[in-house]
């Protein structure tokens, strides 16, 4: 169940990462290429992100850690965003178009991913109250 429910998690991700390509651009080309190179983008560069900032973490201790922390979350939203500011800006060409992108798609996915997993905990609510 948990693999079904991580794919699930990863197909609806790109259907919001598909929609709004789209809906900013009107080309299902565009959606597609922003579909594929963006998390592409993101799974090569996380990486190098956290390991960057697991080496600023060593011997870090306390309310400094829980800053650190927090600031790794906030540059990890940024990368996100940049990367997906990049890829529209470079199959359009406008930065209006790369910038809606970049705020539209965090903000759907913060509203979004909550309500998917809030589905699937019903599921599993649900299944285990049929096998009881």
């Amino acid at each position: 169940m948990a693999v079904v429910r991580k794919g699930s998690q990863v197909i609806t991700h790109l259907a919001i990462g598909f929609a709004i390509a789209y809906a900013v651009t009107g080309s299902i080309a565009l959606g597609g290429l922003a579909v594929l190179v963006e998390p592409l983008l993101n799974v090569l560069l996380v990486p190098f992100h956290e390991r960057a900032w697991h080496r600023r973490l060593r011997g870090v201790s306390g309310q400094r850690r829980y800053l650190m922390l927090t600031l790794e979350k906030f540059s990890l939203a940024a990368m996100h965003m940049v990367i997906a500011f990049c890829v529209l800006y470079y199959a359009t060409g406008s930065v209006a178009v790369g910038g809606l992108a970049a705020l539209l798609e965090p903000v759907c996915n913060v509203v979004l991913m909550p309500l998917h997993d809030r589905v699937w905990d019903k599921l599993r609510c649900g299944r285990g109250l049929q096998a009881a």
